[in-house]
């Protein structure tokens, strides 16, 4: 730790930080720094509970005059996101993370810095290790595994916990006051294959759409960018149900994760050659009208159209086909529902995110987010109907409950109160159409009500990510003053 950085402001929190980030903590290599928490708190002669999925509760009781406040949780996630440069000579298993100030950032040298969420656990340990600030009872919840499965939020006992209030530390805009978050679940789609034999006059052809921007089904899905799945599910029923020239289908194959918005698709097709200047004619008009309605979006889409170098005894049955088509064109994609309440917020939305033909099957996944979970059921339901007509599986996966936003909560006007006192402007009230760990926590811990805060980080993720250093004590301050305040 270099005197550059024991010199930081707040220097508790920045000296906690700068022992994290000795101690390596990718996710699923969370036991050193779950240890480290367990030790630390015990050093800090207060009560502590390690469980068995490595979360780390720590609770320090009421200062005088908040006996009766409501308790509060403040929690944060452990692990971190391990990326560097390119030609980097660094271990995540072993080596500790090199900190280095820039001006007024904090960043690492070639390496993920790990603010994200890092800067939580500093501040939930700094205020566990102050003996000068007032507050009610808390309850320091740290998690584990939350960059990949979110496994150690979503084990976690909320009958250990008495607190009210949670404050979760892992948002990365100052004055930003996160109120709701989206939950979430992964729709599987399986059609068994069926072949028929292929006609040996048939030709191959590739269709393939390029040049689309994607980007993250929760986060950009208000951008209303165009989905390559979908699109390829519109030029196959262009050509079987308008243009009604006859195919066969061979494969289909779009996307690689379905919480990302696929930017490119394939189909293989068989065609007489007769046929092959008609869907030259067809594609390119279809071209035409996918580049004017996502002529803002994805202005550079294309629709390449090519012949195969390879040959094909069989085909997909037409029963196999249509469902392919159905699927691609019927199911709920892109935004359902917006909120009512927050100005901007996609309340409701799915992805067809991935389209594989396997050995066996066609598979479909679909990424579905709603902040209510009567919606996420609804659009279940719509899936579940329509494959049941079809006569497909479908496969509900890794449900997540979400953070519904809740109308005149105490918490957040104790926040918004304090943010105004604070710095004389009011905060950002924010939702987010992607999954928080906040979801998890208040559908452990009944009746409880959230907030999330934080500084402001940038390029989070990568070797570049840095946090800046004025906002960490600005944020650390209101920290301190929503404790106080919660009376």
């Amino acid at each position: 730790m270099t005197m550059q950085i024991e010199n930081l402001k707040p220097q508790l929190v920045f000296k906690y930080f700068s022992e994290i980030s000795l101690v390596p903590r990718g996710s699923g290599n969370e036991q050193g720094i779950s240890d480290y928490l367990t030790n630390e708190a015990k050093r800090l002669g207060l009560e502590v509970i390690q469980d068995e999925f490595l979360n780390v509760i720590i609770k320090k009781p009421a200062t005088k005059g908040y006996e009766n406040s409501p308790g509060v949780i403040i929690q944060g996630h452990m692990d971190m996101v391990c990326e560097k440069n390119k030609g980097t000579d660094h271990d995540f298993e072993k080596d500790p993370i090199k900190l280095r100030v820039d001006g007024d950032y904090l960043y690492a040298t070639d390496t993920t810095l790990g603010a994200d969420n890092g800067i939580a656990i500093a501040m939930g340990l700094a205020v566990l290790a102050s003996d000068d600030l007032a507050h009610p009872a808390l309850e320091v919840v740290f998690t584990a595994d939350e960059e990949e499965t979110m496994n150690g939020a979503m084990n976690l006992n909320g009958n250990l916990f008495k607190g009210r209030y949670i404050i979760n530390v892992d948002s990365e805009e100052e004055g930003t006051v996160t109120v709701s978050c989206a939950g979430g679940v992964t729709a599987v789609v399986k059609i068994t294959k069926e072949y028929k034999k292929a006609n040996t006059s048939k030709v191959a052809y590739t269709i393939d759409i390029k040049g689309l921007l994607g980007g993250h089904s929760g986060m950009e899905i208000n951008k209303q960018r165009a989905n390559s799945n979908v699109l390829m599910g519109r030029v196959l029923n262009h050509l079987a149900n308008h243009a009604k020239i006859p195919f066969d289908l061979v494969s289909i194959q779009g996307g690689a994760k379905n919480n990302a918005i696929p930017r490119e698709a394939e189909v293989v097709i068989l065609l007489d050659s007769e046929n092959v200047s008609s869907v030259e004619t067809e594609l390119n008009n279809i071209l035409n009208v996918f580049k004017n309605e996502f002529k803002t979006s994805d202005p550079d889409i294309k629709v390449i159209f090519n012949k195969s170098e390879k040959t094909y005894d069989k085909a997909l049955t037409d029963e196999v086909k249509n469902n392919i088509i159905s699927i691609t064109n019927l199911m709920p994609s892109g935004i359902q529902t917006m909120s009512m309440d927050i100005e901007g917020l996609v309340q409701s939305s799915t992805n067809l995110g991935v389209v594989v033909t396997n050995d066996d099957e066609i598979v479909f996944e679909f990424a579905t987010r709603s902040s209510v979970k009567t919606l996420k059921d609804e659009i279940n339901d719509k899936m579940r109907l329509l494959c049941n007509l079809l006569g497909v599986k479908l496969e509900l996966l890794d449900d997540y409950p979400e953070w519904e936003y809740a109308k005149n909560s105490e918490l957040e006007k104790i926040g918004v109160e304090t943010y105004e006192k604070l710095t004389g402007k009011k905060p950002v009230i924010a939702a987010l159409h992607a999954g928080l760990e906040c979801g998890l926590l208040l559908d452990a811990i009944k009746g409880a009500e959230a907030i999330s805060i934080g500084p402001n980080l940038y390029d989070v993720h990568t070797p570049n990510e840095h946090l800046d250093i004025l906002s960490t004590e600005r944020t650390w301050n209101y920290l301190v003053a929503l404790l106080e305040n919660i009376k």
